[in-house]
């Protein structure tokens, strides 16, 4: 009984630290953690491509256009920059990239 109350108690705790409205695709996501991530790797070179951090995610023509592409895309940054991002800290800059941006439902 106490190891079923503590797997309630511990799956409750990681639905609110991942975002209770995070689409499937990254819901184990924590969008602070990858607001962190972002600033600390994302911004310049989003600057140097585009001349603004925000551009590539407001322009009209934005190839992102689900769930699953938000998460292919930030995986290929990571292999681009060599960020060595674990696949959970990807989740966490898809994550914190759909609060900001895009906005996807689950």
């Amino acid at each position: 009984m106490l190891r079923i109350l503590s797997v309630a108690l511990l799956s409750g705790t990681l639905a609110l630290a991942a975002g209770a409205q995070q689409p499937k695709a990254f819901s184990a996501g924590d969008a602070k953690a990858g607001q962190a991530l972002a600033g600390k790797d994302c911004v310049a070179c989003h600057v140097r491509k585009f001349g603004d951090e925000h551009a590539i995610y407001t322009r009209s023509e934005r190839k992102v256009r689900t769930p699953e592409q938000l998460l292919a895309q930030v995986e290929r940054c990571n292999a681009e920059l060599s960020t060595n991002y674990f696949p959970e800290e990807e989740m966490h800059v898809a994550a914190y990239l759909n609060s900001r941006y895009y906005k996807f439902k689950p």
